[in-house]
């Protein structure tokens, strides 16, 4: 059985200068974590490649495979067969190694890489002598050197001779880690899972601030949250998710506030409460997953509204998206089949029925003298539950 690992092209991260060490590290270490639940593997990085080497032979690399593309930081990466850099044995691992897409295929082309200069060959004449070899071993095929059905890739590097088919994508972006920290406010809608996602893309550490509202939202409510966190985590890593009880503060406004201003001043309260977690947990910023007239609370006026009280910078990687373009990042990380589930949140139980769509902050800052704002947030706070996914 052939010698096989994964190759691994971190893409951005060759444009971080003296840096990129650092955040070819953390990549590491993600990649680490990742796939520590598959078995022993070892790393080790050269001429801008990560290599990694699994200790057992039995290894699942179709699991491999799915969970290196799921890591932030990687351009593309190839399941490789390594062999010796002699002419005899590279020809021979073309032949078997790539032999079911090979008699599959009616159209092939040779791509080789001479990454070290001490071999006797050049890429030309690699790619020619190994595309005469396979011509002769299989003669269905012919050479297009322009839109070939199967790349044949030899890369000559340091340590030995990697043959491959085409690369595979990864998730591009950072490494997680790499970007800081912020915390998420994450509602069980399809929205904020999908900016979750885009922020850890650009190597934000997440932390998630939920707001529950029980017994008007249900057990099964938080459960979906704590699922779409899960899936997010396939990409972001471990996340701490706070649970925040937010019925209490939810019933005062119902009794003491006009109730086209409901929304925005139960928005400003969780901007509060959440800058308040966020700064205390080290993070950097809030995300949200607001689109701008998505939502009478998501107009410009509104959004104003909310920032005016939150104490750290807001991200809102979403914020130009039309549903559609949101639905279709969901349906790829996997989280719009949960999103979707008919258990509401907070926010959806407590809509007025004409909300305020041109607020201006003395009217809401007005409405909110008449509710004990200190009190009720250092309720909230001190009922913090916290659970790490």
């Amino acid at each position: 059985m052939a010698k096989e690992v994964i190759l691994i092209k971190n893409g951005e991260l060759a444009l971080k200068g003296l840096n990129r060490g650092t955040f070819e590290e953390v990549l590491i270490k993600n990649l680490r974590w990742r796939l520590k639940p598959l078995g022993l593997f070892t790393f080790r990085k050269a001429q801008s490649t990560i290599y990694i080497e699994p200790q057992d032979e039995t290894v699942d690399w179709d699991e491999v495979s799915d969970r290196v593309a799921k890591v932030f930081g990687i351009s593309a990466f190839s399941r490789a067969c390594v062999t010796e850099k002699e002419l005899s044995a590279i020809v021979h691992a073309v032949t078997t190694y790539l032999e079911q897409p090979l008699r599959r295929a009616r159209t092939f082309k040779v791509e080789a890489k001479r990454a070290d200069k001490r071999f006797p060959l050049t890429s030309p004449q690699l790619c020619a002598q190994v595309g005469e070899h396979l011509l002769k071993v299989y003669p269905h095929l012919s050479v297009d050197v322009h839109n070939p059905e199967v790349t044949v890739w030899v890369e000559i590097r340091d340590f030995a001779a990697y043959i491959h088919g085409p690369q595979l994508p990864g998730a591009g972006g950072m490494p997680v880690g790499t970007g800081g920290k912020a915390a998420i406010l994450l509602s069980g809608g399809i929205d904020s899972p999908v900016a979750a996602y885009m922020m850890a893309k650009r190597g934000i550490e997440l932390a998630a601030v939920h707001f529950a509202s029980p017994p008007y939202t249900s057990e099964r409510a938080e459960l979906k949250v704590k699922t779409l966190l899960q899936q997010v985590g396939e990409y972001a890593g471990h996340t701490t998710l706070y649970i925040v009880p937010f019925t209490h503060i939810q019933e005062e406004i119902g009794r003491h506030c006009p109730e086209e201003l409901f929304t925005l001043i139960m928005r400003r309260f969780m901007m509060k409460i959440a800058s308040r977690i966020a700064e205390e947990k080290g993070c950097g910023a809030l995300i949200t997953g607001e689109s701008v007239g998505q939502v009478a609370s998501q107009t410009i006026g509104a959004l104003q509204c909310t920032d005016a009280v939150a104490t750290l910078p807001v991200f809102r990687p979403v914020i130009g998206m039309d549903k559609e373009e949101i639905i279709a990042i969901a349906r790829r990380i996997g989280t719009f089949e949960t999103s979707i589930q008919p258990y509401e949140d907070c926010c959806t139980v407590f809509t007025p029925r004409h909300p305020r769509t041109r607020p201006r902050v003395e009217e809401l800052e007005q409405a909110e003298q008449k509710l004990p704002v200190d009190e009720l947030i250092a309720e909230a706070i001190a009922g913090v539950r916290t659970e790490r996914m």
